[in-house]
């Protein structure tokens, strides 16, 4: 019997178990994969955007329901028993099993494709189905699984959800509206602009965690560690991490300061981006932590307690932008004919079409130690933001110039990537990606073919951002510093700053 703690809600569990290792390990790959948070916020937006319900379920003892392919067996103990000493072949995917999560995800794979749904090559979590509505409206269905968690995005889910009830039992209280969906609330609401939204908000996990802290410093019983009061910011203002020269953890509580860690990169998955920056620096010193950084880090969840209460609403508001921003200018003398790569094997695009843009920043040497810099971005799809990134980056850049157009490659990058999940997903994309930059030397290098590059160390970020507004993948633009919103992932704001992103 395994007893163990939701990590998403602290709720606590208890399960019988097989002893897996004491079985060899499989042959064949035991790895079970569950969809993206970034699907799951893209599928919200799709669902608004597109006028179409989400209903969420749970699956009943998941993995039991998935037969076991090897032959594994256990010796019965005393008490079965006139059983006793007997063998007992396990016929189920027991939760224990090394290959139990292969096991469930081929059993699960297998089901819906008898329901018609096929998988999404970008997210293979991700199920997809060619539908339309009553009115003849095209667009395309997705059923997301979480291991046990079933998100269904369509104009008629709970038939869905019957469907599946027929392969798996679903627990009859978790069918429905969704309310908490990996350790968020969500919540369908009315914009200020009028328009129909969901909203996603981790202040229950927040709260929870909080909570989670103060009983562990409470039973700790050492005067030394302790939640601050009254914290405005989430750092406390002029410290740098990388110098701190206080005595280091012994391990019990080092490894403690790694499960704080854990806790805020979920919050941070779920939608606390206010805290990304801090959380980035803090989690870098993961190794070799220092009591001056769990002070840190409990400062950080001192701010969380003060202000728990977020929300994140992905907004399907298709986004004004100014048009003179961007210029479009003939490259081929400088690349050729280059098109943007668009894979062949995509589905039909249906429903409703989606603007991608995408801000940008860098703090350059911002890493007193190393003087490395850090790139941050935040991506919107139409008014809903979907992803973001705040990291060192991996080379020393010796100007704001190339640690600028080294964030500017990274972002575009990903831009790339998830043109093509989009695309796998059938989602039609309106025109070119928008990125915002707020300096303005790469911003004229990247709206003018006739630029030239000076530093030849930046030559591979200078050419691949060029390369890509030369297909017409991306178009750059200006925005002014003060209304940058990729501040946040590259520096320690205060204030009202800290709300930019739903801004």
């Amino acid at each position: 019997m395994i007893f163990d703690i939701k990590q998403e809600d602290f709720r606590c569990k208890a399960r019988l178990v097989a002893g897996g290792h004491t079985t060899e390990a499989p042959a064949t790959i035991t790895y079970a994969s569950v969809v993206s948070r970034e699907s799951v916020r893209i599928a919200l937006l799709l669902a608004a955007l597109n006028d179409v319900e989400v209903k969420t379920a749970d699956i009943e003892n998941a993995y039991i329901t998935a037969p076991c392919s090897k032959k594994i067996y256990t010796v019965l103990g005393p008490e079965f028993g006139l059983e006793a000493g007997k063998k007992a072949f396990v016929v189920r995917a027991l939760y224990g099993l090394k290959s139990a999560g292969a096991l469930f995800w081929n059993h699960l794979a297998d089901c819906m494709r008898h329901m018609g749904f096929i998988p999404c090559l970008a997210d293979p979590d991700l199920w997809m189905l060619a539908t339309e509505k009553a009115d003849g409206t095209k667009y395309w269905a997705y059923v997301l699984i979480y291991v046990d968690d079933v998100m269904v995005i369509h104009h008629d889910a709970l038939s869905i959800l019957a469907k599946l009830d027929k392969y798996f039992k679903l627990k009859p209280g978790s069918i429905g509206d969704p309310k908490m969906y990996l350790g968020a609330t969500l919540k369908k609401m009315t914009l200020d602009n009028g328009v129909f939204a969901w909203a996603s908000s981790p202040a229950k996990y927040v709260w929870a965690s909080v909570e989670n802290v103060e009983k562990y410093l409470k039973d700790l019983g050492d005067e030394r560690w302790k939640l601050p009061s009254k914290c405005s910011n989430p750092f406390e203002l002029d410290y740098e991490p990388e110098l701190d020269g206080s005595k280091e953890l012994n391990p019990e509580m080092a490894s403690w300061y790694a499960s704080l860690i854990g806790m805020l990169r979920w919050m941070v998955e779920i939608g606390r981006v206010d805290i990304i920056t801090e959380l980035s620096l803090m989690s870098s010193h993961m190794a070799m932590p220092r009591e001056g950084h769990l002070d840190t880090v409990l400062h950080i969840f001192g701010y969380l307690k003060a202000k728990y209460n977020s929300r994140m609403a992905f907004d399907p508001t298709v986004p004004y932008y100014d048009e003179s921003s961007f210029k479009e200018c003939d490259w081929k003398e400088f690349y050729g004919n280059v098109e943007e790569a668009i894979p062949s094997n995509a589905p039909e695009p249906r429903g409703e079409s989606v603007h991608i843009r995408m801000y940008v920043d860098s703090n350059h040497a911002g890493e007193k130690r190393t003087r490395r810099s850090r790139t941050g971005f935040f991506v919107y799809l139409n008014c809903a933001l979907v992803q973001w990134l705040s990291k060192k980056q991996s080379t020393i850049e010796t100007s704001v110039f190339g640690a600028e157009f080294v964030a500017m490659k990274i972002g575009m990058e990903s831009l790339r990537g998830l043109r093509y999940k989009l695309r796998m997903m059938g989602v039609p994309i309106w025109g070119p990606s928008l990125i915002y930059g707020d300096n303005m030397s790469v911003i004229h290098n990247t709206q003018r073919p006739e630029s030239t590059l000076k530093k030849k160390s930046n030559s591979i970020a200078y050419h691949a951002v060029r390369e890509s507004v030369a297909m017409g993948e991306s178009l750059t633009g200006h925005v002014g510093t003060n209304s940058n919103v990729a501040d946040l992932a590259t520096k320690v704001l205060v204030g009202k700053n800290l709300s930019r992103p739903n801004s």
